[in-house]
């Protein structure tokens, strides 16, 4: 079991959605808190919110897609806390529409932040985990869109398969290089792939940098919504992580999409749309 009490925590995108959701679970247990966002004001409100209320946190503005700012990020964790044990690669964007309506900025501005954040995350922290000698985990956030390929999501789809393929192969990478550790010791790590939410993604245009921007305004394709609550979500990512469990899939009914995926790859079937099971597909997003 990972204990989580006076634990240091790194967490990335949490000035709203999951990350503020993960931001005050881990101070009800007791956790410190290291919280970068790439929305300094929104982040100076949730550091404070969170003081308030008796947590003991900073809050270090970044563009996770930058390697410079995750390499402060770290360097600030270090020099107020010491030590990092739980690290939450959780920022994330989002781009929907046709996959040749997405522009070369969409690419670049997704992959940044949804691969690139999560690939700064693992580089930077991963050895200063391995380093300290004492229990850690990463989680690292992907989507539902990691496990299927639903339509007019192409750019977003694309970005969280690769992140499911870095958590899983950063899994195996652990393994090997642990392969002589106590177990006391062990840095672990989880995926999170949960179903869509109205967690801030949606909003998170605001925060696309100006040199990324697109002249026109999104088509019909490019405009989606869901339902899901960060605090739930929060609570099973917790418990995951208590249990050392690697997949989290915080909607079980959305297995039966992912176990047609698979059908149509071993069969060498066409693929078939995950939205075509509206039962299954509309109850996990809905609840």
């Amino acid at each position: 079991m990972f204990e989580f009490a006076c634990k240091v925590t790194v967490i990335t995108g949490a000035a709203s959605g999951f990350g503020e959701a993960f931001a005050h679970k881990a101070a009800a247990l007791g956790m410190k808190l290291v919280l970068a966002d790439v929305n300094a004001n929104a982040l100076s409100q949730t550091v404070e919110a969170l003081r308030a209320a008796g947590a003991d946190a900073i809050g270090v503005p970044t563009d996770v897609s930058s390697a410079a700012q995750v390499e402060a990020l770290a360097h600030a964790a270090l020099e107020a806390f010491g030590k990092v044990h739980l690290l939450f690669n959780n920022a994330g964007v989002g781009s929907g529409g046709f996959l040749w309506e997405s522009s070369a900025n969409d690419w670049a501005w997704v992959f940044g932040v949804n691969v690139m954040g999560v690939a700064h995350g693992v580089r930077v922290f991963a050895p200063i985990m391995l380093a300290q000698n004492e229990p850690a985990h990463i989680v690292n956030t992907a989507s539902v869109a990691g496990l299927l390929s639903p339509p007019a999501m192409g750019v977003y789809n694309a970005s969280k398969h690769a992140v499911v393929s870095l958590t899983e192969t950063l899994y195996h990478d652990l393994q090997l290089a642990q392969a002589r550790r106590d177990a006391s010791s062990v840095v672990g790590c989880s995926l999170l792939c949960p179903a869509f939410a109205p967690t801030g993604i949606a909003d998170a245009e605001r925060a696309r940098p100006a040199e990324l921007r697109n002249e026109n305004q999104p088509t019909r394709s490019q405009i989606a919504a869901g339902k899901l609550g960060a605090a739930e979500v929060a609570g099973l990512t917790f418990d995951a992580i208590a249990k050392r469990r690697f997949y989290i899939i915080t909607h079980p009914a959305i297995m039966a999409t992912v176990k047609l995926r698979h059908a149509d790859i071993e069969q060498l079937r066409d693929p078939t749309d995950p939205m075509s099971l509206k039962p299954e597909v509309t109850s996990a997003a809905a609840d």
